[in-house]
């Protein structure tokens, strides 16, 4: 017997935005730094992969693997010494694949002033069972009128997903059946 709640058809577990929700915290080093001496987008965007990583392995309960990473903003650039906060949490699932959506804070080194954000993304995981291959995934229950616009928002994300990947196929279909090879 289960803890987690059932939906209706008894058979696929649900959990609550808040059950995996997590922050990562990192102090930025000079390691960190591009050529600019801010910290460089990828050091921001690997912490927001590992952020994102970590909720979707606790929501589904084992391995999940980056599918896609949608929207990554960087609204502020992050220097050496600021204490990066990542904030992740599950915002929409499918049958075997979650989007979790990241927002990244920084609280500056030399200032007394509180945690601003300083970028953003979404991210798609994929529940991997040992094969490698697609496992199913505990839906997400939206808790506050905040998780049910975030839902709401991947529905519509994912809905344009799957447009792009459609009409990028039929185009190149297209072009194939034309000869074009390229």
């Amino acid at each position: 017997m289960t803890d987690q709640p059932q939906t209706p058809e008894g058979d696929v577990p649900v959990k609550p935005t808040s059950a995996s929700r997590t922050t990562l915290s990192h102090i930025m080093t000079g390691n960190d730094t591009n050529l600019l001496g801010t910290v460089h987008g990828g050091v921001i965007m690997k912490l927001v992969d590992d952020a994102a990583g970590a909720v979707a392995g606790r929501h589904s309960g084992g391995p999940a693997v980056t599918a896609s990473m949608d929207e990554m903003v960087f609204l502020e650039p992050v220097r050496v010494g600021d204490l990066v906060h990542v904030r992740a949490q599950v915002n929409w699932t499918g049958r075997s694949s979650m989007e979790v959506g990241v927002r990244v804070m920084a609280e500056r080194w030399n200032e007394s002033t509180p945690a601003q954000q300083v970028g953003s993304a979404y991210l798609v995981f994929a529940a991997v069972d040992e094969e490698g291959k697609p496992r199913r995934v505990p839906q997400v229950a939206p808790e506050t009128e905040r998780d049910k616009r975030r839902y709401q928002e991947a529905q519509i994300r994912r809905t344009h997903r799957l447009a792009r990947r459609r009409a990028i196929k039929e185009l190149r279909e297209r072009r194939a059946a034309e000869g074009i090879d390229d």
